[in-house]
């Protein structure tokens, strides 16, 4: 070959190991650059050290914010202080750990008027911005429809009859487009092209959509050869980022997982530094010391760091590993009495985990996903009691895992211990859209509420305009698609009533009830629950007894079946493995 030719070859396509433009820098330049008043910022799951950044910059400024998130929690409550955010739109605005509930901090900045809150769902925030990034108005969703959150949202969601089958109605979503987007990767390269590592929530949809751009920050930044080796998991190209911040362990208290990607280390998420958080945000003052302490009075991420401790990072980098659960729950496992008899918590998650697995044998359901608590650990009871026969169900859980073992030791149904044990890792669409809500969809709901009505309508949205609860999260995109729906709850006066205040999720799919006093059904072609068995609080409780305990505990005309029946009592195997996966007794209570 000719010498010139092969020099020109050489020459021409030699791949450099560094390439792209340089937009390194601090985080507080990445803000003081990019980031003005009134902007419409997203931010994906995980984003800790910008979001600290960002209260330190603008805590004195008053920036009037609006602010697009998948949840509204921990950290990010900080944001709700001094005007800094004057709009949210979210799915879920609480305490989300170690079990779902109301924050102060949140109700309160609702009711005082500080805070505009606007609810949405755990789908149709990345259907927005999946939209917006595409450059089309809008976008079809089958959630929001018999909601209340359809009528709040009017002017950006509207439901018009199906224009091709002629059949039935679909939802349609106002594109959204953020001005600038803040994500937390695994890595980057200096010009910003950026692995997000799985389950992906709600995916790179909000930084797609991003008018001006994105920034991000990331645990370490590789060269471009790295990401080149590992273009599979490159969800956000360099051209759409503006700066690229290295922040190791940037997503705490949040965790990043590992997978599929090599010489990187995962952390665990920080379960204590949440608690304590959670814990501060029951109080105003002690929340106010709480954003001074770790927030106000740390310089930047590199004096975080120094805060938490060498020891409790690595901590939380050794509690990332595959088998770490086991050890775990050996630990664990010395702190419970297996020998004490249940509570009313676990009767109901014990009672309600036998009826899902008989529902799945009955209507031939391949699939489960379940809300957040005591849903949780009743999917879990049954997918563990179906294992090995023939009607073998895969868990699912909304941010993208499917196919999942749960874990004993943590009851958090986004622990990193489950994620080790997918089948699958995808994205909210994805789990959302099509193993929840495709057409063929195999798929068996079971979820909480915090209200419930004699048609199996549920609300955990709002009790008013000045009482906030925590929103939908996934539940109404769930209850909106799948085959059929169980509740799982307490009863109460205050929990089921004759009307509601607002509908989180419609009950047309809701055909079972399961709550700690009784069972209550809707005989086919009705759509009005009746009681239809009863569980004992002992066995020397009566079936008046308990009868009289339900109507007490019923805010509506009771009905009841014909013959009631009396759950059978509960098994020592099936009350192990429960203590197992809730060692502490976060949702089932000591």
């Amino acid at each position: 070959m000719d010498a010139a030719i092969l020099r020109l070859i050489k020459e021409k396509m030699h791949i450099p190991i560094e390439e792209g433009e340089d937009k390194r820098c601090t985080i507080g330049e990445a803000i003081q650059r990019h980031i003005q008043s009134k902007m419409v910022l997203s931010l994906s799951a995980g984003v800790g050290a910008l979001v600290y950044e960002l209260v330190r910059a603008y805590w004195d400024r008053r920036p009037e914010f609006t602010v697009i998130a998948p949840s509204m929690n921990l950290h990010l409550v900080a944001l709700l202080r001094n005007r800094i955010v004057t709009k949210v739109q979210a799915s879920f605005a609480g305490i989300n750990y170690p079990s779902p509930r109301p924050c102060p901090v949140v109700q309160n900045a609702v009711a005082s008027g500080a805070v505009q809150m606007q609810s949405w769902t755990m789908r149709t925030i990345p259907q927005r911005f999946l939209a917006g990034a595409l450059g089309w108005d809008f976008m079809p969703t089958t959630s929001l429809i018999g909601s209340t959150m359809a009528e709040e949202n009017r002017e950006e969601f509207k439901v018009i009859d199906n224009p091709f089958s002629g059949q039935g109605q679909i939802g349609l979503l106002k594109a959204m487009r953020p001005d600038i987007a803040l994500v937390h990767g695994a890595v980057a390269d200096r010009s910003g092209n950026t692995i997000l590592t799985y389950p992906l929530a709600g995916d790179a949809y909000g930084a797609w959509a991003a008018k001006k751009g994105v920034i991000v920050s990331v645990d370490k930044i590789v060269s471009t050869e790295y990401i080149r080796k590992h273009a599979h998991l490159v969800r956000i190209p360099a051209y759409s980022v503006l700066a690229v911040c290295e922040a190791p362990f940037g997503a705490h208290p949040l965790g990043v997982m590992q997978h599929g990607l090599p010489e990187f280390e995962a952390y665990f998420p920080d379960y204590d530094f949440m608690t304590e958080v959670n814990n501060a945000t029951k109080d105003e003052e002690a929340f106010s010391r709480w954003v001074q302490e770790w927030i106000l009075d740390v310089r930047d991420h590199e004096h975080y760091l120094e805060k938490l401790g060498t020891q409790r990072l690595m901590y939380l980098k050794g509690k990332a590993a595959p088998d770490a659960w086991f050890g775990e729950t050996l630990t664990e496992a010395k702190g419970i009495d297996f020998q004490q008899p249940p509570n009313a918590l676990e009767r109901l998650v014990m009672a309600a985990g036998r009826i899902i697995a008989q529902r799945c044998k009955a209507y031939g359901y391949k699939n489960i996903l379940a809300g957040i608590g005591l849903s949780n650990l009743a999917a879990w009871l049954a997918a563990y009691a179906l294992r090995g026969t023939p009607h073998e169900v895969d868990l699912m859980a909304e941010i993208g895992m499917y196919g999942y073992l749960p874990r004993t030791s943590d009851p958090a149904v986004f622990s990193f211990h489950n994620m080790h044990a997918c089948k699958m890792l995808s994205n909210i669409e994805t789990v959302l859209g099509y193993n929840v809500g495709g057409a063929d969809n195999r798929c068996l709901g079971v979820l909480g509420a915090g209200m419930l009505d004699p048609y199996g309508n549920a609300n955990s949205t709002k009790i008013s305009d000045k009482l906030y609860l925590v929103g939908s999260g996934g539940a109404n995109d769930i209850a909106n698609t799948n085959q059929e729906s169980i509740v799982v709850m307490n009863a109460g006066k205050t929990r089921m009533l004759e009307k509601l205040p607002y509908i989180t999720y419609s009950g047309e799919r809701v055909r079972t009830v399961v709550t700690d006093l009784g069972v209550f059904e809707k005989d086919k072609g009705r759509n009005k629950l009746k009681l239809t068995a009863y569980l004992p609080s002992h066995p020397e409780e009566t079936e008046t007894q308990c009868l009289a305990k339900i109507k007490e505990n019923v805010g509506w005309t009771l009905e009841t079946a014909p013959q009631i029946k009396r759950l059978p009592p509960w098994e020592q195997e099936e009350l192990h493995l429960l203590r197992l996966f809730d060692p502490r007794g976060y949702y089932i209570g000591k």
